[in-house]
């Protein structure tokens, strides 16, 4: 099994934390992991994108063209990382601010709002955890254990006491997460 996943959106979205979590939670899983950010020099605001590889066999190459998993939280990546897919991959997408929705009929596609329910939360910061869940929920290759011991690891201490609401979140993503049928 090797799963190769681009998470991408805007900076001050939780994107490359996003990407390290999953890559925790795979070295937890007893995976090989590649982790590799990409961002403007803006940062917040910018755009912000990493890749993810999780297998069970050796990693040879960080670097790719196309992905099974797009994970997409803006328009500029939506713009850029739809056609990067593979065929019989999965994107899955916040609708929330997405003007172009998604097109391809060779891919399965999933929509999750998370900025929409990380706010009835009462928290706009776990959306990456909401969207997490949602993909967890698709494509089960971590365990939601394991996915905790990941934010641990992730987590500065100042912040271990958000740990419950996170998991809270990744568990609402996945019970909310929907398919989303492309329409032309």
């Amino acid at each position: 099994m090797t799963e190769e996943i681009i998470i991408a959106g805007f900076g001050g979205q939780g994107v490359l934390s996003m990407g390290k979590i999953l890559a925790y939670s795979g070295i937890i899983q007893n995976q090989e992991v590649s982790w590799m950010p990409s961002y403007g020099p803006e940062m917040r605001g910018g755009t912000a994108n990493v890749t993810v590889i999780l297998s069970d066999q050796r990693i040879s190459s960080p670097y790719l063209r196309v992905f099974d998993t797009a994970i997409i939280l803006n328009q500029q990546s939506m713009d850029k990382f739809e056609n990067e897919v593979k065929p019989g991959g999965i994107l899955i997408y916040d609708p929330n601010g997405i003007t172009h929705h998604p097109t391809r009929t060779d891919i399965a596609i999933y929509q999750i709002k998370g900025t929409e329910l990380a706010q009835q939360m009462g928290n706009k910061k776990i959306f990456n955890m909401v969207v997490l869940g949602g993909y967890l929920k698709i494509k089960p290759i971590i365990k939601l254990e394991n996915v905790v011991e990941g934010l641990k690891k992730s987590l500065s201490e100042r912040y271990q006491n958000l740990i419950p609401l996170n998991k809270e979140a990744i568990i609402k993503g996945m019970e909310h997460v929907e398919k989303y049928e492309a329409v032309y």
